[in-house]
């Protein structure tokens, strides 16, 4: 059978199949012997077998369906019968197929039993892991215990063992080398470490306790012979003692070593400093003070040097030596502030050096370079007692007293011996603030050693100074002028004593403002204005008084004023006095020459202000006296006027500005009296065709204003 046939028999057998598939009534669904059969399902399946598109189709073309079935059938053994052919044909190699599928099935089951062997091997080799990982765990525990125990033993063991070099340092080396520190430091750390471990029970304790011990006790003997011998380079003369006490702070740890070691030895250490530095303080301290003390002013002021003593003495004026009795010297401050400035931390005065070249200084200059000298040394001092002997607070406060208590009980006698027999006030007010300065030099230092010193010493400084400025306010309170014999219109040399006094006090005391000094300032200034007035009262004409009055005041305001702030309380107050007391004597120099019109402006203004202008009618021949007065001696009387003023006042610039003044008064009160003439009672008379053009009058007062 060819291939064309046998895919034409596929075919038929295919529509046969087709044909059968639609003709089948699928009697397998019908249930014949079932009493519920129905006859209406019957033809549901037969009217679908119909509806079917292959049965229509024979239906429509007529074919036999049995014929057609015998020859689908004898189609389908045909090609039955052409497959075994195909089989039989194709036997060895199907059977070669079937070897072929029998050995792979042989090879497949022995893969399945090799992966089953493989799959039991990996159980067992994942549990083997399992355990070598447990088992690898514990040995990490166990090396990093050992290691632990190790590094912990080893440290103990090198903290615990003496080696050779620290026997041999600590025995033969001095004190002074690099090793012999390194290893005292060692051994410090040994000693008190095997106190620690001797606490634990630790039983290797005993094993290096002696040698530590020894080596201890050695190095305790060391160093107290060199500490003992750095102390005594202090007791040799002419020592700079500021040496040893860096070499000693270079091993303040030996002292440390000793505290902590031996404490009655660091102990006798600490008191043989202290016994010695005292003493050297104390001795370095008296001479100086003995000898500054004789660089003092030979003549120095007394009880009779007061503001208001009268000014008679004239002692050392053809001396070379310089003389304190001068009282311009003791009532000014000239340069005696810089102590307070540019000498405050200056170099402190040498008594030999000074001695050679024959000069002398006033007490506060004594008084700042012996303090200054003492603050130095104190703040020195009181550091090295905190970093050497390690101590704080009240403890190192108490170390300083025992060491500079002798010379500070030293200072405070000599201090307030030479303080009781003072009379210069601004000397004492100049140590008063010299003494605030220096305590806030201290405190920036950070050194509060000398605060109860500074304390008493102000305590001493205070009522000294107020008891002096009380003697100089009672001697102004007592003057009387008629002792101080011929008096004239210039300042007196009393209230310039005032103005300069005044003026050093307040200048001073700006920096550090104290009610106590303001108290006095003012009671002083009362009794200098008191004495002011009971001078002027000694004049007979009160043109004179003003103008007394009126320098008095331009000299002390222009004294204050150079030397202290314009804003300073003196200085307003006598700025307000200078003003009131001119403009009454511009009053005053304009009467004699031009009183008539002055008086007639002002009574005339009252008499316009209440409407009586009856009054003003009677007033015509006093306006014609007046104005041909004025017209005659205007000029004349203009040039005295100036005259006057420039001649009466020693201040050419004050005298220049009362000048205007003057005149200034005199054009308004002319203007005001043309003003005056011009009301109705006075308007129709022809003498104000005579007046002068005020004009006239300004170009002639212009010609004394001041060119500078």
């Amino acid at each position: 059978m060819d291939t064309t046939t046998s895919a034409a028999l596929i075919d038929a057998g295919g529509e046969n199949d087709e044909l059968m598939k639609a003709m089948n009534l699928n009697l397998g669904d019908l249930d014949l012997t079932s009493e519920d059969f129905l006859l209406e399902e019957v033809d549901v399946h037969i009217q679908q077998n119909l509806e079917d598109e292959i049965v229509q189709e024979a239906l429509k073309t007529g074919v036999d369906l049995r014929q057609y079935s015998k020859q689908v059938e004898a189609d389908l053994l045909e090609v039955e019968n052409a497959s075994i052919q195909d089989y039989i044909k194709e036997g060895q190699n199907i059977a070669s197929l079937h070897k072929q599928i029998s050995s792979c099935d042989t090879i497949l089951e022995r893969m399945e039993q090799m992966l089953n062997g493989f799959q039991g091997d990996l159980s067992s080799i994942s549990n083997e892991i399992q355990t070598l990982q447990e088992q690898s765990i514990a040995m990490n525990v166990k090396l990093k215990n050992r290691q632990a125990v190790r590094g912990e033993l080893s440290q103990f063991v090198d903290e615990m063992v003496v080696p050779d070099s620290m026997i041999n340092n600590i025995l033969e080396c001095p004190v002074t080398e690099r090793e012999f520190l390194e290893q005292l430091h060692e051994l410090n750390h040994k000693i008190n470490f095997v106190k620690e471990q001797s606490f634990k029970d630790a039983r290797s304790c005993g094993d290096v306790k002696d040698i530590l011990e020894k080596l201890k006790i050695k190095a305790i003997s060391k160093i107290r012979e060199f500490l003992l011998q750095k102390i005594y380079q202090f007791r040799k003369p002419m020592t700079n003692y500021q040496i040893p006490q860096n070499a000693m702070l270079k091993f303040r740890f030996f002292n440390e070593f000793l505290i902590s070691n031996e404490r009655h030895t660091a102990r006798e250490i600490r008191d043989e400093y202290v016994d010695t530095m005292s003493k050297v303080y104390f001795s370095y301290f008296k001479s100086y003070l003995s000898r500054l003390m004789k660089l003092q002013y030979e003549e120095v002021p007394d009880k009779e040097d007061l503001m208001a003593v009268e000014d008679t003495a004239r002692k050392g004026f053809f001396s070379s030596k310089p003389s304190l009795k001068n009282r311009s010297t003791i009532f000014t401050l000239g340069h005696r502030g810089s102590v307070l400035t540019s000498d405050l931390e200056a170099p402190i005065v040498v008594p030999h050096a000074a001695q050679k070249s024959d000069q002398r200084y006033t007490f506060e200059s004594l008084f700042r370079s012996l303090h200054y000298a003492l603050l130095d040394n104190s703040c020195r001092e009181y550091l090295f007692i905190v970093d050497f002997f390690i101590v704080s607070g009240s403890a190192a406060q108490d170390l300083f007293n025992v060491v500079m208590g002798k010379t500070l009980t030293l200072f405070m006698k000599q201090m307030e011996t030479y303080i009781n027999d003072c009379f210069d006030s601004i000397a004492l007010f100049l140590c008063i603030h010299i003494i605030y300065r220096y305590q806030v030099i201290m405190q920036k230092r950070n050194v509060p050693a000398l605060e109860r010193y500074w304390e008493t010493l102000q305590d001493i400084l205070w009522p000294r100074f107020e008891y002096i400025f009380q003697l100089n306010i009672q001697s102004v309170r007592d003057c009387n002028p008629q002792r101080l014999g011929q008096i004239d219109v210039r300042p007196h040399y009393i209230t310039r004593r005032y103005a300069e006094f005044s003026a050093a006090i307040v200048g001073i005391n700006q920096s550090h403002p104290d009610e106590r000094t303001q108290r006095l300032l003012s009671q002083l200034q009362t009794e200098v204005d008191n004495f002011i007035l009971k001078m002027a009262a000694e004049f007979p004409q009160r043109q004179e008084q003003l103008t007394f009055i009126v320098n008095n005041y331009d000299m002390m305001l222009n004294v204050i004023m150079e030397r202290t702030t314009d804003d300073s309380k003196e200085s307003e107050s006598f700025k307000e006095l200078l003003s009131a007391r001119t403009e009454e004597y511009v009053e005053e120099v304009l009467a004699p020459h031009f009183g008539g019109l002055i008086t007639f402006v002002k009574d005339c203004e009252v008499l316009l202000e209440s409407q009586n202008l009856d009054a003003l009618k009677n007033q015509e021949r006093r306006v014609q006296q007046i104005v041909r007065g004025f017209n005659n001696d205007w000029k004349k009387a203009i040039d005295q006027i100036n005259q006057e003023i420039m001649r009466s006042f020693t201040n050419f610039k004050n005298g220049t500005q009362i000048l205007q003044a003057a005149l200034t008064q005199l054009i308004q009160y002319y203007h005001r009296f043309q003003k005056v003439l011009s009301q109705t009672p006075f308007r129709s008379l022809q003498i104000r065709n005579e007046l002068i053009n005020i004009h006239h009058v300004m170009v002639e007062v212009k010609k004394h204003k001041p060119t500078f």
